[in-house]
């Protein structure tokens, strides 16, 4: 498993070295020039100057590609232009809100997606099972931030149950705490829950086709030990893919969806940052998201094992 482990991280290297090109070209591609956002609308060209030369923003991109490189790679991000604080710093402080509302989420869709997609899927061609399958194809269609700006109509403008946004400190009201997570976590679950039930649905009628089911079906095994035992527990791997694949389809989301609720989360902060050509946390917060994907990937691939004891005797013997 070590030697695994080793590999893998191993070649998160060349996928964090072209990510970080990547993410270095389109930022630069922005429209705009940070030093006159950073000097203010009434600045002289001097004035613009100086700060060019002061942020190295006159420096050739391959200079300034391969200085941001060097940085990263010691795990500096450098200073925000905007924020006058380290951005390593400021990208941790809010990396927490966007979990929140991104697992809160994603426990959402587990919890309605999966038995919903399971029922669905042992009732297959019937009336629930048509049911199921519109109800998910409609969240999906729906746009995640149209739905939350409903839910803001609704809960909050019309029926004042609802804060409309921001966020409020379990330890200043945790009632107040838990009313300002339930609309973006909701928001967020939308699409999430309707995937999941469909993926799961679909791993659960494939899993029905196999043998080893009709097999326990012969021997006159109850029910409800057959679905858990042998159709949930033997469409399990998908489904991990899925959940896996939905946090870090979340995560990115919550960038609308925390500018719908005004969320303080890394999402806001980076549409803060593109707004003010605030390239380092622009760069930071991207470079963060492309690492935890393959945080999240490597996670994935372990609960696999776990799972399916015959993919982690695989991964020892190889």
């Amino acid at each position: 498993m070590t030697t695994y482990l080793a590999r893998r991280i191993f070649q998160w290297i060349p996928v964090l070295l072209i990510s970080s090109i990547i993410v270095f070209a389109v930022v630069r591609a922005l429209p705009g020039d940070p030093a006159d956002v950073i000097a203010g609308a009434d600045a002289t060209p001097e004035v613009v100057e100086q700060i060019r030369l002061a942020y190295g923003l006159d420096r050739s991109y391959p200079a300034q590609y391969l200085a941001w490189l060097g940085h990263i790679a010691v795990g500096e991000f450098g200073t925000s232009y905007i924020y006058h604080r380290d951005i390593g710093e400021l990208i941790f402080s809010r990396l927490p809100y966007s979990l929140l509302i991104a697992v809160t989420g994603l426990l959402v869709a587990i919890a309605i997606g999966i038995p919903a997609g399971l029922y669905a899927g042992l009732r297959e061609g019937r009336l629930a099972d048509w049911m199921t399958s519109f109800a998910s194809a409609l969240s999906i269609a729906t746009p995640d931030f149209w739905f939350g700006i409903i839910m803001i109509l609704i809960f909050s403008v019309s029926l004042g149950l609802l804060p409309p946004g921001g966020f409020i400190s379990a330890f200043e009201s945790p009632l107040g705490f838990v009313a300002a997570l339930v609309m973006p976590s909701l928001t967020l679950a939308l699409h999430g829950t309707a995937m999941l039930t469909r993926f799961t649905r679909n791993a659960v009628i494939d899993t029905l086709g196999q043998d080893y089911v009709r097999t326990a079906r012969a021997k006159g095994l109850p029910r409800s030990r057959i679905v858990v035992w042998h159709v949930l527990r033997n469409s399990l791997i998908p489904i991990i893919t899925m959940t896996g694949i939905l946090l870090g389809r979340m995560l990115g989301g919550a960038v609308v969806i925390e500018a719908v609720f005004a969320w303080p989360g890394i999402g806001r902060l980076l549409i803060q940052s593109i707004i003010n050509r605030d390239y380092g946390v622009v760069q930071g917060v991207l470079i963060i998201l492309v690492l935890f994907f393959l945080v999240l990937n490597l996670i994935v691939d372990l609960l696999y094992g776990i799972v399916d004891p015959r993919i982690r005797l695989a991964r020892e013997n190889g």
